[in-house]
Protein backbone atom coordinates (compact mmCIF):
# COMPACT_ATOMS: atom_id res chain seq x y z
CA UNK A 1 0.00 0.00 0.00
CA UNK A 2 1.45 3.37 -1.10
CA UNK A 3 1.24 6.11 1.52
CA UNK A 4 0.35 8.63 -1.26
CA UNK A 5 -2.11 6.57 -3.36
CA UNK A 6 -5.66 7.96 -3.52
CA UNK A 7 -8.72 6.46 -5.18
CA UNK A 8 -11.09 9.11 -6.59
CA UNK A 9 -14.62 7.96 -7.46
CA UNK A 10 -16.96 10.39 -9.26
CA UNK A 11 -19.35 10.02 -12.19
CA UNK A 12 -18.64 13.60 -13.33
CA UNK A 13 -15.73 13.19 -15.81
CA UNK A 14 -14.88 16.90 -15.80
CA UNK A 15 -14.70 17.20 -12.00
CA UNK A 16 -12.80 13.92 -11.83
CA UNK A 17 -10.11 15.14 -14.30
CA UNK A 18 -9.67 18.50 -12.56
CA UNK A 19 -9.44 16.95 -9.08
CA UNK A 20 -7.03 14.27 -10.32
CA UNK A 21 -4.76 16.94 -11.83
CA UNK A 22 -4.81 19.02 -8.63
CA UNK A 23 -3.91 16.03 -6.47
CA UNK A 24 -1.16 14.84 -8.81
CA UNK A 25 0.26 18.36 -8.82
CA UNK A 26 0.36 18.12 -5.00
CA UNK A 27 2.40 14.90 -5.22
CA UNK A 28 -0.30 12.25 -4.84
CA UNK A 29 -0.72 9.11 -6.94
CA UNK A 30 -4.35 9.18 -8.12
CA UNK A 31 -6.49 6.33 -9.43
CA UNK A 32 -9.94 7.22 -10.78
CA UNK A 33 -13.24 5.41 -11.19
CA UNK A 34 -16.43 6.74 -12.74
CA UNK A 35 -18.92 4.62 -10.76
CA UNK A 36 -19.20 2.82 -7.44
CA UNK A 37 -18.78 -0.72 -8.77
CA UNK A 38 -15.60 0.19 -10.65
CA UNK A 39 -14.40 2.03 -7.55
CA UNK A 40 -14.95 -1.05 -5.38
CA UNK A 41 -12.98 -3.21 -7.83
CA UNK A 42 -10.08 -0.76 -7.90
CA UNK A 43 -10.13 -0.48 -4.10
CA UNK A 44 -9.53 -4.25 -3.88
CA UNK A 45 -6.83 -4.25 -6.58
CA UNK A 46 -4.89 -1.04 -5.85
CA UNK A 47 -5.11 -0.82 -2.02
CA UNK A 48 -5.23 2.99 -1.82
CA UNK A 49 -4.46 4.71 1.47
CA UNK A 50 -7.49 6.99 1.01
CA UNK A 51 -10.78 6.95 -0.94
CA UNK A 52 -12.60 10.12 -2.04
CA UNK A 53 -16.08 9.39 -3.35
CA UNK A 54 -19.05 11.38 -4.57
CA UNK A 55 -22.26 10.48 -2.77
CA UNK A 56 -24.69 10.72 -5.67
CA UNK A 57 -23.87 8.18 -8.40
CA UNK A 58 -25.98 5.72 -10.45
CA UNK A 59 -26.07 1.95 -9.74
CA UNK A 60 -23.97 2.04 -6.55
CA UNK A 61 -24.02 5.38 -4.75
CA UNK A 62 -21.30 6.71 -2.44
CA UNK A 63 -22.98 5.46 0.73
CA UNK A 64 -23.21 1.90 -0.60
CA UNK A 65 -19.59 2.09 -1.72
CA UNK A 66 -18.59 3.35 1.74
CA UNK A 67 -20.39 0.48 3.48
CA UNK A 68 -18.73 -2.11 1.20
CA UNK A 69 -15.26 -0.59 1.67
CA UNK A 70 -15.65 -0.57 5.47
CA UNK A 71 -16.84 -4.18 5.34
CA UNK A 72 -13.72 -5.22 3.41
CA UNK A 73 -11.34 -3.05 5.46
CA UNK A 74 -12.73 -1.42 8.63
CA UNK A 75 -9.66 0.88 9.08
CA UNK A 76 -10.02 2.28 5.53
CA UNK A 77 -10.12 6.08 5.23
CA UNK A 78 -13.02 7.45 3.18
CA UNK A 79 -13.87 11.09 2.45
CA UNK A 80 -17.30 11.72 0.92
CA UNK A 81 -18.31 14.57 -1.40
CA UNK A 82 -21.84 15.91 -1.05
CA UNK A 83 -23.86 18.59 -2.78
CA UNK A 84 -24.14 21.95 -1.05
CA UNK A 85 -26.86 21.84 1.60
CA UNK A 86 -26.86 18.02 1.92
CA UNK A 87 -25.38 17.96 5.43
CA UNK A 88 -27.84 15.25 6.52
CA UNK A 89 -26.32 12.97 3.87
CA UNK A 90 -22.82 13.74 5.14
CA UNK A 91 -23.83 12.99 8.73
CA UNK A 92 -25.32 9.67 7.61
CA UNK A 93 -22.04 8.84 5.87
CA UNK A 94 -20.04 9.71 9.02
CA UNK A 95 -22.23 7.35 11.04
CA UNK A 96 -21.33 4.59 8.57
CA UNK A 97 -17.61 5.21 9.04
CA UNK A 98 -16.63 8.08 6.72
CA UNK A 99 -13.63 9.98 8.07
CA UNK A 100 -14.66 13.41 6.77
CA UNK A 101 -16.73 15.14 4.08
CA UNK A 102 -16.52 17.96 1.54
CA UNK A 103 -19.38 20.03 0.17
CA UNK A 104 -19.51 20.97 -3.54
CA UNK A 105 -18.17 23.25 -4.79
CA UNK A 106 -14.87 23.10 -2.91
CA UNK A 107 -11.53 24.84 -3.37
CA UNK A 108 -8.26 23.07 -4.06
CA UNK A 109 -6.73 24.22 -0.75
CA UNK A 110 -9.78 22.98 1.17
CA UNK A 111 -9.45 19.56 -0.47
CA UNK A 112 -5.73 19.32 0.34
CA UNK A 113 -6.25 20.30 3.98
CA UNK A 114 -8.91 17.60 4.45
CA UNK A 115 -6.65 15.00 2.80
CA UNK A 116 -3.62 15.94 4.90
CA UNK A 117 -5.66 15.74 8.10
CA UNK A 118 -6.95 12.30 7.09
CA UNK A 119 -3.47 11.00 6.25
CA UNK A 120 -2.08 12.39 9.50
CA UNK A 121 -4.82 10.51 11.35
CA UNK A 122 -3.92 7.38 9.37
CA UNK A 123 -0.28 7.75 10.41
CA UNK A 124 -1.21 8.13 14.07
CA UNK A 125 -3.41 5.04 13.87
CA UNK A 126 -0.60 2.99 12.33
CA UNK A 127 1.81 4.26 15.00
CA UNK A 128 -0.71 3.32 17.68
CA UNK A 129 -1.03 -0.20 16.25
CA UNK A 130 2.77 -0.50 16.12
CA UNK A 131 3.09 0.63 19.75
CA UNK A 132 0.44 -1.88 20.83
CA UNK A 133 2.31 -4.66 19.02
CA UNK A 134 5.50 -3.59 20.82
CA UNK A 135 3.67 -3.70 24.15
CA UNK A 136 2.31 -7.16 23.43
CA UNK A 137 5.81 -8.32 22.52
CA UNK A 138 7.42 -6.67 25.55
CA UNK A 139 5.01 -8.22 28.04
CA UNK A 140 5.03 -11.77 26.72
CA UNK A 141 5.54 -14.43 29.37
CA UNK A 142 8.98 -15.11 27.90
CA UNK A 143 10.13 -11.68 29.10
CA UNK A 144 9.43 -12.57 32.73
CA UNK A 145 12.67 -14.36 33.41
CA UNK A 146 13.35 -17.17 35.85
CA UNK A 147 13.61 -20.92 36.17
CA UNK A 148 13.28 -21.23 39.95
CA UNK A 149 10.30 -22.97 41.50
CA UNK A 150 9.21 -19.70 43.12
CA UNK A 151 8.98 -17.79 39.83
CA UNK A 152 7.52 -20.76 37.96
CA UNK A 153 4.65 -20.75 40.43
CA UNK A 154 4.14 -17.07 39.61
CA UNK A 155 4.05 -17.93 35.87
CA UNK A 156 1.33 -20.51 36.46
CA UNK A 157 -0.74 -18.01 38.40
CA UNK A 158 -0.36 -15.31 35.72
CA UNK A 159 -1.54 -17.68 32.99
CA UNK A 160 -4.67 -18.43 34.99
CA UNK A 161 -5.30 -14.75 35.64
CA UNK A 162 -5.05 -13.92 31.92
CA UNK A 163 -8.17 -15.98 31.13
CA UNK A 164 -10.08 -14.55 34.10
CA UNK A 165 -11.29 -11.04 34.82
CA UNK A 166 -10.80 -11.12 38.59
CA UNK A 167 -9.45 -8.30 40.73
CA UNK A 168 -5.82 -9.02 41.62
CA UNK A 169 -3.67 -7.97 44.58
CA UNK A 170 0.08 -8.24 43.89
CA UNK A 171 2.26 -8.20 47.00
CA UNK A 172 6.02 -8.02 47.01
CA UNK A 173 8.99 -5.91 48.00
CA UNK A 174 10.02 -2.85 45.98
CA UNK A 175 11.83 -3.84 42.82
CA UNK A 176 10.34 -7.33 42.47
CA UNK A 177 8.49 -6.39 39.27
CA UNK A 178 4.91 -5.83 40.40
CA UNK A 179 4.05 -3.48 37.53
CA UNK A 180 5.72 -5.82 35.01
CA UNK A 181 3.49 -8.64 36.24
CA UNK A 182 0.40 -6.41 36.16
CA UNK A 183 1.11 -5.42 32.56
CA UNK A 184 1.74 -9.05 31.59
CA UNK A 185 -1.65 -10.01 33.03
CA UNK A 186 -3.38 -7.21 31.10
CA UNK A 187 -1.61 -7.54 27.74
CA UNK A 188 -2.24 -11.28 27.65
CA UNK A 189 -5.93 -10.95 28.59
CA UNK A 190 -9.11 -10.32 26.59
CA UNK A 191 -8.77 -6.61 27.52
CA UNK A 192 -5.34 -6.22 25.89
CA UNK A 193 -6.61 -3.91 23.12
CA UNK A 194 -7.97 -1.48 25.70
CA UNK A 195 -6.11 0.94 27.95
CA UNK A 196 -3.79 0.00 30.82
CA UNK A 197 -3.64 2.96 33.20
CA UNK A 198 -0.93 2.89 35.90
CA UNK A 199 -1.38 5.02 39.03
CA UNK A 200 1.41 5.44 41.57
CA UNK A 201 -0.67 6.31 44.62
CA UNK A 202 2.09 7.93 46.77
CA UNK A 203 3.20 10.13 43.85
CA UNK A 204 -0.12 12.00 43.64
CA UNK A 205 -0.69 14.79 46.22
CA UNK A 206 -3.45 13.83 48.65
CA UNK A 207 -5.66 16.81 47.79
CA UNK A 208 -5.59 15.83 44.09
CA UNK A 209 -6.01 12.08 44.48
CA UNK A 210 -9.81 11.93 44.29
CA UNK A 211 -9.90 14.13 41.20
CA UNK A 212 -7.12 12.11 39.53
CA UNK A 213 -8.92 8.83 40.14
CA UNK A 214 -12.54 9.78 39.51
CA UNK A 215 -12.42 13.14 37.71
CA UNK A 216 -14.28 16.40 38.32
CA UNK A 217 -16.63 18.74 36.50
CA UNK A 218 -16.03 22.39 35.74
CA UNK A 219 -16.62 24.58 38.79
CA UNK A 220 -16.52 21.69 41.27
CA UNK A 221 -13.96 23.56 43.37
CA UNK A 222 -11.72 26.62 43.20
CA UNK A 223 -9.41 26.18 40.23
CA UNK A 224 -11.61 23.62 38.43
CA UNK A 225 -11.75 25.66 35.22
CA UNK A 226 -12.56 22.69 32.99
CA UNK A 227 -13.94 19.16 33.21
CA UNK A 228 -11.28 16.60 34.13
CA UNK A 229 -11.37 12.94 33.11
CA UNK A 230 -10.19 10.64 35.89
CA UNK A 231 -8.02 7.55 35.60
CA UNK A 232 -10.95 5.16 36.02
CA UNK A 233 -12.81 6.74 33.11
CA UNK A 234 -9.64 6.59 30.98
CA UNK A 235 -9.32 2.90 31.82
CA UNK A 236 -12.93 2.08 30.91
CA UNK A 237 -12.95 -1.25 29.09
CA UNK A 238 -9.36 -1.94 30.14
CA UNK A 239 -7.44 -2.14 33.41
CA UNK A 240 -6.18 0.21 36.10
CA UNK A 241 -3.04 -0.57 38.11
CA UNK A 242 -3.07 0.98 41.58
CA UNK A 243 0.52 0.79 42.79
CA UNK A 244 1.31 1.06 46.51
CA UNK A 245 -2.39 0.91 47.38
CA UNK A 246 -1.59 0.78 51.12
CA UNK A 247 -0.73 4.51 50.98
CA UNK A 248 -4.24 5.53 49.92
CA UNK A 249 -6.24 7.68 52.38
CA UNK A 250 -9.04 5.94 54.29
CA UNK A 251 -11.77 8.19 52.86
CA UNK A 252 -10.62 7.39 49.32
CA UNK A 253 -10.50 3.72 50.21
CA UNK A 254 -14.25 3.85 50.85
CA UNK A 255 -14.83 5.48 47.45
CA UNK A 256 -12.67 2.84 45.77
CA UNK A 257 -14.67 0.13 47.55
CA UNK A 258 -17.86 1.56 46.03
CA UNK A 259 -16.30 1.49 42.54
CA UNK A 260 -15.46 -2.20 43.00
CA UNK A 261 -18.93 -3.00 44.32
CA UNK A 262 -21.15 -0.87 42.07
CA UNK A 263 -18.95 -0.59 38.95
CA UNK A 264 -19.54 3.17 38.84
CA UNK A 265 -17.71 6.38 39.71
CA UNK A 266 -18.81 9.74 41.10
CA UNK A 267 -17.02 12.74 39.63
CA UNK A 268 -16.41 15.59 42.05
CA UNK A 269 -19.18 18.15 41.59
CA UNK A 270 -21.41 15.89 39.50
CA UNK A 271 -24.83 14.68 40.58
CA UNK A 272 -24.77 11.69 38.25
CA UNK A 273 -22.85 8.44 38.67
CA UNK A 274 -21.01 7.00 35.67
CA UNK A 275 -20.82 3.29 34.92
CA UNK A 276 -17.30 1.96 34.23
CA UNK A 277 -16.02 -1.44 33.21
CA UNK A 278 -12.50 -1.58 34.64
CA UNK A 279 -10.36 -4.46 35.87
CA UNK A 280 -8.51 -3.43 39.01
CA UNK A 281 -5.00 -4.72 39.67
CA UNK A 282 -3.55 -3.39 42.93
CA UNK A 283 -0.05 -3.74 44.33
CA UNK A 284 1.74 -3.06 47.59
CA UNK A 285 5.17 -3.53 49.13
CA UNK A 286 3.59 -3.63 52.60
CA UNK A 287 1.83 -6.42 54.44
CA UNK A 288 -1.76 -5.38 53.81
CA UNK A 289 -3.11 -7.70 56.50
CA UNK A 290 -0.93 -5.92 59.05
CA UNK A 291 -2.25 -2.58 57.77
CA UNK A 292 -5.79 -3.86 58.37
CA UNK A 293 -4.83 -4.87 61.91
CA UNK A 294 -3.40 -1.37 62.49
CA UNK A 295 -6.61 0.22 61.13
CA UNK A 296 -4.72 2.01 58.35
CA UNK A 297 -6.43 -0.02 55.64
CA UNK A 298 -10.10 -1.00 55.35
CA UNK A 299 -10.74 -4.68 55.93
CA UNK A 300 -13.67 -4.80 53.49
CA UNK A 301 -11.53 -3.20 50.76
CA UNK A 302 -8.72 -5.66 51.47
CA UNK A 303 -11.00 -8.60 50.79
CA UNK A 304 -12.39 -6.92 47.68
CA UNK A 305 -8.89 -6.38 46.29
CA UNK A 306 -7.43 -9.74 47.24
CA UNK A 307 -9.91 -11.84 45.26
CA UNK A 308 -6.77 -13.38 43.76
CA UNK A 309 -3.63 -12.62 45.83
CA UNK A 310 -0.26 -12.96 44.09
CA UNK A 311 2.96 -12.90 46.14
CA UNK A 312 6.17 -12.08 44.26
CA UNK A 313 9.30 -13.61 45.80
CA UNK A 314 12.28 -11.31 46.52
CA UNK A 315 15.39 -11.92 44.44
CA UNK A 316 17.37 -13.26 47.42
CA UNK A 317 14.83 -16.10 47.63
CA UNK A 318 15.57 -17.16 44.05
CA UNK A 319 19.33 -16.65 43.58
CA UNK A 320 19.42 -19.41 40.94
CA UNK A 321 17.60 -16.98 38.61
CA UNK A 322 20.40 -14.39 38.74
CA UNK A 323 22.45 -15.81 35.81
CA UNK A 324 19.31 -15.92 33.63
CA UNK A 325 18.40 -12.36 34.58
CA UNK A 326 21.90 -11.08 33.84
CA UNK A 327 21.81 -12.61 30.36
CA UNK A 328 18.34 -11.17 29.80
CA UNK A 329 19.46 -7.66 30.78
CA UNK A 330 22.51 -7.93 28.50
CA UNK A 331 20.19 -8.85 25.61
CA UNK A 332 18.14 -5.74 26.41
CA UNK A 333 21.38 -3.72 26.20
CA UNK A 334 22.05 -5.29 22.81
CA UNK A 335 25.18 -7.20 23.90
CA UNK A 336 24.03 -10.80 24.48
CA UNK A 337 27.37 -12.29 23.35
CA UNK A 338 29.68 -10.59 25.84
CA UNK A 339 31.17 -13.26 28.16
CA UNK A 340 30.45 -13.06 31.90
CA UNK A 341 33.03 -14.62 34.23
CA UNK A 342 31.37 -17.29 36.46
CA UNK A 343 32.81 -15.62 39.59
CA UNK A 344 30.34 -12.77 39.07
CA UNK A 345 27.38 -15.13 39.41
CA UNK A 346 28.76 -16.59 42.63
CA UNK A 347 29.31 -13.16 44.21
CA UNK A 348 25.90 -11.83 43.19
CA UNK A 349 24.13 -14.94 44.46
CA UNK A 350 25.52 -14.19 47.93
CA UNK A 351 24.33 -10.56 47.92
CA UNK A 352 21.04 -9.86 49.85
CA UNK A 353 19.46 -7.68 47.11
CA UNK A 354 17.53 -5.02 49.04
CA UNK A 355 16.53 -3.47 45.68
CA UNK A 356 15.62 -6.84 44.12
CA UNK A 357 15.45 -7.27 40.32
CA UNK A 358 15.45 -3.51 39.69
CA UNK A 359 18.77 -3.24 41.53
CA UNK A 360 20.24 -6.14 39.55
CA UNK A 361 19.20 -4.49 36.29
CA UNK A 362 20.98 -1.27 37.28
CA UNK A 363 24.11 -3.15 38.35
CA UNK A 364 24.31 -5.07 35.06
CA UNK A 365 24.03 -1.85 33.06
CA UNK A 366 26.62 -0.14 35.28
CA UNK A 367 29.02 -3.07 34.88
CA UNK A 368 28.70 -3.02 31.10
CA UNK A 369 29.15 0.75 30.77
CA UNK A 370 32.15 0.92 33.17
CA UNK A 371 33.75 -2.46 32.31
CA UNK A 372 37.55 -2.63 32.44
CA UNK A 373 37.81 -5.04 29.50
CA UNK A 374 35.92 -4.44 26.27
CA UNK A 375 35.58 -8.15 25.53
CA UNK A 376 34.16 -9.49 28.84
CA UNK A 377 32.70 -8.75 32.27
CA UNK A 378 34.80 -9.66 35.31
CA UNK A 379 34.36 -9.53 39.09
CA UNK A 380 36.44 -6.32 39.06
CA UNK A 381 33.55 -4.65 37.23
CA UNK A 382 31.16 -5.20 40.15
CA UNK A 383 30.30 -2.07 42.17
CA UNK A 384 32.36 -1.56 45.32
CA UNK A 385 29.40 -1.92 47.68
CA UNK A 386 28.81 -5.47 46.41
CA UNK A 387 32.35 -6.47 47.41
CA UNK A 388 32.10 -4.66 50.76
CA UNK A 389 28.80 -6.33 51.57
CA UNK A 390 30.29 -9.72 50.78
CA UNK A 391 33.29 -9.14 53.06
CA UNK A 392 31.13 -7.82 55.93
CA UNK A 393 28.59 -10.59 55.71
CA UNK A 394 30.52 -13.82 55.16
CA UNK A 395 28.36 -16.88 54.67
CA UNK A 396 28.82 -19.86 56.95
CA UNK A 397 29.67 -23.11 55.20
CA UNK A 398 28.00 -26.50 55.37
CA UNK A 399 29.66 -29.78 54.59
CA UNK A 400 27.50 -32.02 52.43
CA UNK A 401 27.82 -35.63 53.61
CA UNK A 402 28.65 -38.37 51.07
CA UNK A 403 25.06 -39.61 51.28
CA UNK A 404 23.77 -36.18 50.18
CA UNK A 405 21.37 -33.78 51.85
CA UNK A 406 17.77 -32.57 51.43
CA UNK A 407 17.78 -28.79 50.93
CA UNK A 408 14.27 -28.33 52.36
CA UNK A 409 15.37 -30.08 55.56
CA UNK A 410 18.28 -27.63 55.93
CA UNK A 411 16.02 -24.64 55.38
CA UNK A 412 13.42 -25.96 57.82
CA UNK A 413 16.07 -26.50 60.49
CA UNK A 414 17.52 -23.00 60.00
CA UNK A 415 14.06 -21.46 60.37
CA UNK A 416 13.46 -23.44 63.58
CA UNK A 417 16.81 -22.27 64.97
CA UNK A 418 16.12 -18.64 64.03
CA UNK A 419 12.68 -18.74 65.68
CA UNK A 420 14.17 -20.32 68.79
CA UNK A 421 16.98 -17.74 68.96
CA UNK A 422 14.47 -14.91 68.44
CA UNK A 423 12.17 -16.24 71.18
CA UNK A 424 9.39 -16.66 68.62
CA UNK A 425 9.59 -13.07 67.38
CA UNK A 426 8.98 -13.47 63.65
CA UNK A 427 10.37 -10.07 62.70
CA UNK A 428 13.65 -10.76 64.53
CA UNK A 429 13.83 -14.29 63.13
CA UNK A 430 13.38 -12.95 59.62
CA UNK A 431 16.22 -10.47 60.20
CA UNK A 432 18.49 -13.29 61.38
CA UNK A 433 17.77 -15.16 58.15
CA UNK A 434 18.06 -12.10 55.91
CA UNK A 435 14.49 -12.38 54.62
CA UNK A 436 11.25 -10.46 55.08
CA UNK A 437 8.73 -11.35 57.76
CA UNK A 438 6.21 -12.09 55.02
CA UNK A 439 8.60 -14.55 53.39
CA UNK A 440 9.31 -16.18 56.76
CA UNK A 441 5.58 -16.71 57.39
CA UNK A 442 5.20 -18.20 53.93
CA UNK A 443 8.02 -20.66 54.56
CA UNK A 444 6.74 -21.51 58.04
CA UNK A 445 3.40 -22.41 56.50
CA UNK A 446 5.22 -24.41 53.83
CA UNK A 447 6.97 -26.56 56.46
CA UNK A 448 4.08 -26.60 58.97
CA UNK A 449 6.11 -24.77 61.61
CA UNK A 450 4.55 -23.05 64.60
CA UNK A 451 6.04 -20.27 66.71
CA UNK A 452 7.83 -21.79 69.73
CA UNK A 453 6.24 -20.96 73.07
CA UNK A 454 9.48 -21.06 75.11
CA UNK A 455 12.41 -18.68 75.19
CA UNK A 456 16.02 -19.69 74.69
CA UNK A 457 17.94 -20.35 77.87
Amino acid sequence: MSSRRILLVDDDPSLCRVTQFQLQEAGYEVITATNGQDGLRKFREEEPVLVITDMKMPQMDGLELLVEIKRISPPALVIVITAHGSIETAIKAMKHGAHDYLCKPFEKDELLVVIEKALKFHGLMRENIHLREELLDRYRFENIVGGSEAIQNVFKMIKRLCVMDSTVLIEGESGTGKELIARAIHYNSARRKQAFIAVNCPAIPEHLMESELFGHVKGAFTGALNDHIGKFELADGGAIFLDEIADMRLDLQSKLLRVLQEKEIDKIGSHKSMKVDVRVIAATNKNLKSCVEKNTFREDLYYRLSVVPLLLPPLRDRPEDIPLLIQHFLRELGVPQIPVEPEIYGILQQYPWPGNVRELHNIVEQMYVLRQNDDRLTAADLPQHIHICGSQNPRFSLQIPPSGIVLDDVEKELIKQALHQAAGNQTHAAQLLGITRQTLIYRMEKYGLKVPTHSPS
